[in-house]
């Protein structure tokens, strides 16, 4: 059977849901796929906590099974721990390395972050770019912005304006599912062939 992979933090964990295993946004996409009768496992390797580097650190523990899309989200915690974005950029980078030499047949979304407007430029210099550099530069699919019409809504927000609630991954799941939709159909197409 195919296998999606979602590696990431907290956001692809479901970190504070009441059901993570029904509700997170991996369980979210698992329910779509299988409204179009199509059979892919899909795997929450999600970690709350993760930085790029415990990231780059546990990535090879999941390259060991077959993984035809990978989802990649992860950012999030660099930023808030102030870390450098070469050094985000520099992880991600090992990390899409590792994936594709591995299984250079996978393809890969990465769902990007983005400077909430409270931080400024001059306080987390180049973190604006590196999704899209990183996107580009190894021929990924991207989502520019993971929490697109989710950030800075209470109601779609758990208490600490950082993680969303069920309502809130629903429409993460809804805003990326065009995408992971796309890349499902090239994969059973190829497959097909």
């Amino acid at each position: 059977m195919p296998v999606i992979l979602f590696f990431g933090d907290s956001l692809t964990a479901g970190y504070g849901l009441k059901d993570p295993l029904r509700e997170s946004l991996p369980a979210r996409i698992s329910e779509k796929i299988a409204a179009e009768n199509w059979n892919f496992q899909v795997i929450n390797a999600g970690l709350s906590g993760d930085t790029s580097t415990t990231g780059l650190n546990r990535i090879n523990a999941v390259l060991n099974q077959q993984i035809d899309i990978l989802i990649l989200e992860l950012g999030a915690n660099d930023l808030l721990r102030g870390h450098q974005a070469n050094i985000l950029k520099g992880n991600m980078q090992q990390i899409l390395t590792k994936v594709k030499t591995n299984s250079p047949n996978t393809d890969i979304l990465i769902l990007g972050m983005r400077l909430p407007a409270w931080i400024p430029e001059d306080r987390a210099p180049g973190y604006r770019t590196i999704y899209q550099e990183l996107a580009t530069e190894n021929n990924c699919e991207l989502v520019p912005f993971l929490l697109e019409g989710v950030e800075g809504k209470k109601y779609l927000n758990m208490f600490d304006g950082v993680h969303p609630l069920a309502a809130g991954y629903q429409i993460i799941a809804d805003n990326i599912w065009p995408k992971i939709k796309s890349m499902i159909a090239r994969h059973r197409v190829v497959k097909a062939l």
